[in-house]
């Protein structure tokens, strides 16, 4: 049986004098839940989808309902370990330290993977405002600055994360969330198009739309991986999780139902910017595109920022258990751990740096196909861990009023992550395996130095004690 984690045991601090102090109230790690919900990706998702026709909306529904499982199961897990690397904890107590590990690698890989795709969405909406002439060394300039800044900014310690997280949510979130109510009083019926205009069954509508959406609901699990920065996260972490999701969920359908009635069909499928021509419908006038933009890259900013503070906080955990190189344990004074804050920014930079110089077919755009992949396994093992710790009933573990209730949250998560995954295509899942498993010679490496040098701590009368093999 593995050692269940603690606060204390996985949270160590700075100052074992001083009570360790955390930065999130309930509003920020709800706004860290959002902004990392919402990034570049709902400023094109209707465009996206509407090949498919009205019947993408049906999957909006449908993903907002398991996003919202994913929370409520996050947000019970967090109660048992209020930790932060939370997707990593939760495996690793429940079945060892190599699924600890697989998790926190996996997410860690589509953490920095998406770093580097979320700065790259921004190129398209700085040109609206600056024109880039199409140029490679400018576009990819304004990429790292985009990535860059807020990695800085991560420096600044996790108290100004937060504060920009709250600022860059409202920026963003207010202005979607006026397009997506104004927006349905200039609704036109004739606009939305056919229910199904994919040609296939409509299951098969739904599946092919879920697979393209599957990207727009990473970072429900935000307060979660952060825990252990959010204040009271046995109460706290569920109800941010839970808020931020619904929140976020419902700026995606009432946007898409927004855009798809305002945007005739015919126009909606070849739209580069469709919440602009959704504007331009409303006000009769071209100012669209530029306000958007604006909010765009706002939007993408704030999300980076947050992604950032999670990709470096998954490997912190990871490594004060010895499962991640030691430099990821290393926090800053502002509470930060600067070593993996350093490694998403390099990794990203070299992922933009490819995107730029090899062109559009290139490792960068197979590796961002695996984001969906490499994001939901860690999912799928936390909720299997929830289902073990349901089937081993513990008293300390289970609440019997609530064990019908968190075994359904816990199963139907499951199911969706399974589900998740499958829609990430063959070749998404044959490739992000191969991501996944090239993690494996690190665990070995760093397993068998730290057996190692254990070893070579015990006393000879220590050693004299164990059986032989």
């Amino acid at each position: 049986m593995t050692a269940t984690s603690t606060p204390e045991a996985t949270e160590p601090e700075a100052n074992p004098a001083a009570p360790r102090r955390r930065s999130f109230g309930l509003a920020a790690a709800t706004a860290l839940v959002m902004g990392n919900i919402i990034g570049g990706g709902i400023f094109a998702l209707p465009a996206a989808v509407a090949p498919y026709g009205t019947v993408s909306l049906l999957a909006f529904v449908i993903l907002s309902i398991a996003a919202v499982l994913l929370a409520l199961l996050f947000g019970r897990l967090a109660r048992r370990s209020p930790v932060t690397g939370g997707l990593y904890v939760y495996p690793r107590d429940a079945f060892g330290e190599f699924a600890g590990f697989l998790s926190a690698w996996s997410y860690w890989t589509m953490c920095w993977v998406s770093i580097a795709a979320l700065a790259t969405a921004v190129v398209g909406y700085v040109d609206v405002l600056i024109p880039l002439h199409d140029s490679h060394a400018l576009q990819a300039a304004v990429a790292l600055a985009a990535l860059w800044l807020p990695a800085v900014a991560n420096f600044a310690g996790t108290r100004w994360v937060g504060t920009v997280q709250v600022v860059s949510t409202v920026l963003k979130f207010v202005p979607l969330l006026l397009v997506a109510t104004i927006g349905l009083f200039f609704v036109d019926a004739d606009n939305f198009g056919p229910f199904n205009a994919s040609g296939d069954s409509t299951t098969g509508a739904v599946a092919a739309a879920a697979a393209l959406l599957l990207y727009s609901f990473l970072g429900v699990e935000s307060a979660a991986v952060s825990a252990g920065e959010v204040e009271n996260p046995e109460r706290n972490v569920g109800r941010a999780s839970v808020l931020g999701t619904l929140a976020s969920a419902l700026v995606y359908l009432l946007g898409t139902v927004a855009v798809f009635g305002l945007v005739p069909h015919d126009r909606l499928v070849d739209s580069g910017a469709p919440f602009a021509d959704a504007v331009n419908a409303i006000t009769g006038g071209t100012w669209g595109g530029t306000a958007i933009a604006l909010v765009a890259v706002a939007s993408i900013t704030g999300c980076l920022n947050g992604w950032i503070l999670l990709a470096a906080q998954m490997p912190y955990a990871a490594a004060r258990d010895g499962l991640f190189p030691a430099p990821f344990a290393k926090v800053g004074k502002g509470g930060v751990p600067g070593f993996g804050v350093w490694a998403v920014a390099v990794l990203g930079t070299v992922l933009i740096a490819l995107n730029y110089t090899a062109g559009p077919d290139t490792t960068f755009r197979v590796l961002v196909l695996i984001t969906t992949f490499t994001g939901c396994v860690p999912y799928l093992l936390s909720a299997a861990a929830q289902l073990y710790w349901l089937a081993r009933g513990t008293r300390e573990r289970v609440r019997p009023a609530g064990l019908v209730r968190d075994l359904i949250v816990a199963a139907l998560s499951f199911a969706f992550s399974f589900w998740l995954i499958a829609g990430a295509g063959y070749a998404a899942v044959y490739q992000g395996v191969l991501f996944l498993f090239a993690g494996i010679p690190v665990y070995v490496w760093l397993r068998g130095r730290r057996e190692s040098a254990e070893s070579s701590d015990e006393t000879p009368a220590e050693k004299s004690v164990k059986p032989s093999v």
